[in-house]
C-alpha cells in the first residue's frame, strides 16, 4: 500500500488530487471519467467525503477523506485499500463546497 503526505489549501485542489490518484490506479483519463461525491456524517455532523470515480466497463474506484484523522484512503476496483495520504494541511470541510461543486452528490 502506497502512503503519501500532502497539503491542500482548498477543496478543489483536494478533489483534483483524488481524481488524478484514482485515475492512475486503472490508467484512466481523468477528463473522461465521472466523479461523484457524498458527504459522510456521524451523529448528524459532517465527518468526511466519499469519492467515487466511474470509469468504463462499470469500473468504480473510491476514496474516503476522513476529516477526523485527516487522511484520504484509496480503494481499487475490487474494494481493496491501495493507498493512503496523510494530510499535513487540509481544507475546511464545507458542506456548501460539495453541494455547489456541480458534481453529483
Amino acid at each position: 500500500m502506497v502512503e503519501h503526505c500532502s497539503r491542500f489549501h482548498n477543496f478543489e485542489d483536494l478533489r483534483r488530487y483524488v481524481t488524478t490518484t484514482l485515475s492512475n490506479l486503472e490508467l484512466l483519463k481523468p477528463e473522461s471519467s465521472q466523479l461523484t461525491l457524498r458527504l459522510l456524517t456521524r451523529c448528524g455532523q459532517p465527518c468526511g467525503v466519499y469519492f467515487c470515480l466511474h470509469g468504463p466497463r462499470q469500473v468504480k474506484l473510491t476514496a474516503i477523506w476522513e476529516t477526523d484523522a485527516n487522511t484520504i484512503l484509496f480503494y481499487g476496483s475490487r474494494g481493496e485499500r491501495v493507498g493512503k495520504t496523510c494530510l499535513a494541511e487540509a481544507p475546511v470541510l464545507e458542506v456548501q463546497a460539495i453541494a455547489c461543486s456541480g458534481i453529483a452528490a
